[in-house]
């Protein structure tokens, strides 16, 4: 498969420790700032459908802010109830000042 980088953010609109949703070719991203890193996935929690920046980030978890599962987003991965299916992740590329997302 190959790979299709899409310029996402400036690297310096991803806040530390912190979700922002940017709009990347009509679909809706989280971005993170963890560690100095900046992670991706999809904006929806997959339970309540509730925007993913609007929850809370503690370490590489966000919690959905409408009933409060948690995702890793290193991988997507559903920590706790009520959820049951993860969330997609894309690969992050930061090139200068810049995030770029591989949506394929």
């Amino acid at each position: 498969m190959t790979e299709t980088w899409i310029e996402a953010a400036l690297l310096s609109s991803v806040p530390q420790d912190d979700v922002i949703a940017v709009a990347v070719e009509g679909k809706e991203i989280a971005l993170y700032g963890v560690d100095g890193n900046v992670y991706a996935t999809d904006n929806l929690c997959t339970h309540g459908h509730a925007r993913l920046c609007d929850g809370f980030l503690e370490g590489h978890e966000i919690e959905c802010p409408l009933h409060q599962g948690r995702f890793d987003i290193r991988n997507g991965a559903a920590m706790c109830a009520p959820l049951t299916e993860g969330i997609r992740t894309y690969p992050v590329r930061i090139e200068g000042h810049r995030v770029y997302l591989d949506l394929g």
